[in-house]
């Protein structure tokens, strides 16, 4: 029975063996313009050459040890695991960020390209898979050698386009993100969302690319044309089978925004699942409670499948969005 005609199933409940490992080996790693980057790795003792390797792509300006929880269960499932902070952020922040170059094209096209590199250097010959949470999702297909990648998982992945936003939402969204923001980014010299509370403390470079209000990655200031030969972005590289997860209550990852974005790898094989909180039994899960340990049992499962075997369960939750 194929997913796409079966109705919202709750996933079967399995008792899912505990992460093995608690902290990750941290490294450091320079980009191609000699940017130290922080991150670290999950790294089993025997090398195999059978075993997947899985980059974790961060959302924008959230740290990369929000995903060490899915990291673990990732590694105790029979990967090995990198997470990293971009540049400016977490692992990856060398003192005051007035001053600091960096964009969204740099965190795709230098920082996730030096991941790439360094998965291949360290774990040669592997398959290398990629999840990428929101911003982290676009990350992946910024890079040069993106043809590496042989499965990708995206999960609310989109590039804030506002007009995109949930509609209830979007007007108190587009104040807060395209307003607010960039002002006080003016005011500091880079945003002080720590401060705020709102997230990690973020390069002005980056608030230009989040807060312009164009429907077209290329179209940011950062999203110039990286392939001088092409005159294209890198996304068609990407040849990967792709699962776009989107949450019915996510504000960000609304149906048009994961759309959008997916529309850009046009060299992938894609799907697009959507779940609604209560074919998981939960009341909300919206933009950021995906990676969190509770949900370990009911959503985690989707991402293994998927990195595992390039396919869905049979029993999993949601439904396929049909593909334009």
């Amino acid at each position: 029975m194929n997913l796409q005609d079966m109705p919202s199933l709750a996933p079967t409940q399995i008792e899912l063996p505990l992460p093995t490992s608690t902290v990750g080996e941290p490294f450091k790693e320079p980009a191609a313009d000699g940017y130290l980057l922080g991150g670290f790795s999950w790294r089993h003792e025997h090398q195999d050459s059978r075993r997947p390797v899985v980059i974790i792509n961060a959302a924008t300006s959230v740290r990369c040890r929000h995903y060490s929880r899915f990291a673990d269960y990732l590694f105790a499932h029979g990967f090995d695991v990198i997470t990293y902070d971009y540049r400016g952020i977490g692992e990856s922040r060398h003192g005051s960020l007035k001053g600091l170059h960096a964009s969204w094209t740099d965190w795709g096209a230098l920082d996730f390209e030096a991941m790439l590199k360094r998965a291949q250097r360290e774990f040669p010959g592997q398959p290398i898979d990629v999840v990428g949470h929101s911003f982290g999702g676009c990350a992946a297909g910024l890079e040069a050698s993106g043809h590496v990648i042989r499965h990708l998982v995206t999960v609310g992945a989109q590039f804030a386009y506002w007009r995109d936003y949930a509609p209830a939402h979007r007007w108190r969204m587009f104040g807060k993100w395209h307003m607010v923001m960039p002002l006080m980014t003016m005011l500091c010299g880079y945003f002080p969302g720590k401060r705020l509370g709102w997230l990690e403390d973020t390069p002005a470079g980056v608030v230009r690319d989040w807060s312009t209000p164009t429907s077209r990655y290329e179209k940011r200031p950062s999203g110039h044309a990286i392939n001088t030969k092409t005159g294209s972005l890198p996304f068609a590289n990407v040849t990967a089978k792709t699962l776009a997860i989107s949450i019915s209550d996510d504000p960000y990852g609304t149906i048009p925004a994961i759309e959008r974005l997916l529309g850009y790898f046009t060299r992938s094989q894609n799907s697009h699942l959507r779940i609604a909180p209560e074919d998981i039994g939960e009341k909300e899960v919206g933009h950021f409670a995906f990676f969190r340990s509770p949900y370990q049992a009911t959503l985690w499962p989707i991402a293994l499948s998927w990195l595992q075997n390039g396919e869905l369960a049979l029993d999993t939750p949601g439904r396929l969005v049909p593909r334009s």
